[in-house]
């Protein structure tokens, strides 16, 4: 944070991010309202939408400057959220088609920015042993926000009327436009050139190809629509049924408060492990800890499904808050070593690229999760399905061990 450009970058990150949580937790509530069971298909949209503009996007994105890319990501969701308050002040409500159209923007804005922002680091740290500080820096800016976000919602809700949640998004977006554009003038000297490539095939291909030559990340690739698959799966479908299943309640004897409390364990030592991984600057053996993390996560899941297949129902919610809390260590120590090997380890003109590649697969575990799981949960229930999930997890990183260990 005492590099200028690092702060300003992190402080837009960190606005936006807040920003988008608020939005996340009105689109949930109006969505039900609107659509009532058929909810659940905003969230695939925005699945495919990412997945999509993940695998088609490059062709032209990467003959943009990558910092000009992020402004305009960011513009243009600002514009989109400005557009649905309009319609919402006009009509009393949002009409659903322009809540579709706004979660495509967003979804494919994030698919833009994320890759652009990840090849922009590795030039803008002037210091490549403060890269896994960075990245971990960044990574708590969406971990404070889904801590705060909700918590936002439920004290201002009473005196800002639900639309204003969307400006305040729109406004948040405009902030870190701003911010990156802060960067460009206090850091020109550190713009990155733009990339030319001549076929469409060749932009699909060339993050999965420069990936694969990498054998620690190639099977970090090949494993991540697992992991990501299995653990939304657990936490945004298993956990909710689990707990609703069971009875369990939280304060004010709701079962809502009991999943937010889980999930604000989980949070907790997320955001925890975030900050110790990253402050350890570059791993000596990154393989081990990527897999070793997968290990840890899986550990902590099959904690969440033990313990409602064996654990009574007035000490369920302790015992699930501590499986999400062993859980939620693994993920830091995977995502940003994973993020700084690729920075460390590929080559810059190939870095965007890269990022879209695990985009891709990771858009393609949560659509797997989408359309699979509820019907694994309706067959065999959702403490099994969570232990089949913990076994895949603890399959990738045992795997990973035996075969790229002994790389580092």
């Amino acid at each position: 944070m005492r590099d200028p450009a690092i702060a300003l970058l992190w402080s837009g990150l960190a606005t936006s991010a807040v920003g988008d949580q608020l939005f996340a937790v009105v689109l949930s509530w109006i969505a039900v309202r609107l659509l009532g069971p058929n909810a659940g298909y905003v969230a695939a949209l925005q699945a495919a939408a990412g997945l999509l503009t993940a695998l088609f996007a490059g062709h032209w994105a990467d003959r943009v400057e990558q910092r000009r890319l992020m402004m305009s990501a960011d513009l243009t969701r600002a514009a989109t959220l400005l557009g649905l308050m309009a319609l919402w002040l006009a009509l009393g409500d949002p009409p659903v088609w322009g809540l579709c159209a706004c979660v495509l923007v967003l979804a494919a804005g994030q698919a833009v920015f994320r890759p652009a922002m990840q090849a922009t680091l590795p030039v803008l740290v002037t210091n490549v042993t403060r890269l896994p500080a960075t990245n971990a820096l960044l990574d708590t800016t969406e971990r404070i926000a889904r801590l705060l976000g909700p918590g936002l919602v439920g004290i201002a809700s009473a005196t800002v009327p639900l639309v204003h949640f969307v400006t305040i998004d729109a406004v948040s977006f405009l902030v870190s436009a701003g911010a990156i554009l802060g960067i460009t003038r206090l850091r020109p000297a550190a713009v990155a050139h733009a990339i030319h490539h001549a076929t469409i095939l060749a932009t699909l291909t060339r993050g999965f190809t420069t990936v694969r030559r990498h054998p620690v990340l190639g099977y970090g690739l090949a494993t991540t629509a697992i992991i990501n698959g299995t653990w939304y799966a657990t936490i945004f479908l298993g956990l909710p049924l689990l707990i609703t299943h069971a009875g369990v309640t939280g304060p004010g004897g709701s079962g809502l408060a009991a999943y937010g409390l889980v999930i604000s364990a989980y949070g907790a030592t997320n955001l925890l492990g975030t900050l110790v991984v990253g402050s350890h600057g570059i791993a000596r053996h990154p393989a081990r800890l990527i897999f070793w993390g997968n290990i840890v996560l899986a550990i902590g899941i099959a904690g969440i499904g033990l313990a409602g297949l064996l654990v009574p129902a007035r000490l369920l919610l302790p015992c699930l808050m501590a499986g999400a809390a062993i859980s939620a260590v693994g993920g830091p120590m995977q995502d940003i070593t994973v993020a700084t090997l690729r920075q460390t380890a590929l080559p810059l003109p190939d870095m965007a690229a890269a990022v879209r590649a695990f985009m891709v697969l990771n858009q393609v575990g949560l659509l797997a999760a989408l359309l699979v799981a509820p019907l694994l949960f309706t067959t065999i229930g959702a403490a099994s399905v969570i232990l089949l999930c913990a076994a895949a997890m603890l399959a990738v990183g045992v795997v990973g061990l035996i075969r790229h260990g002994e790389r580092d």
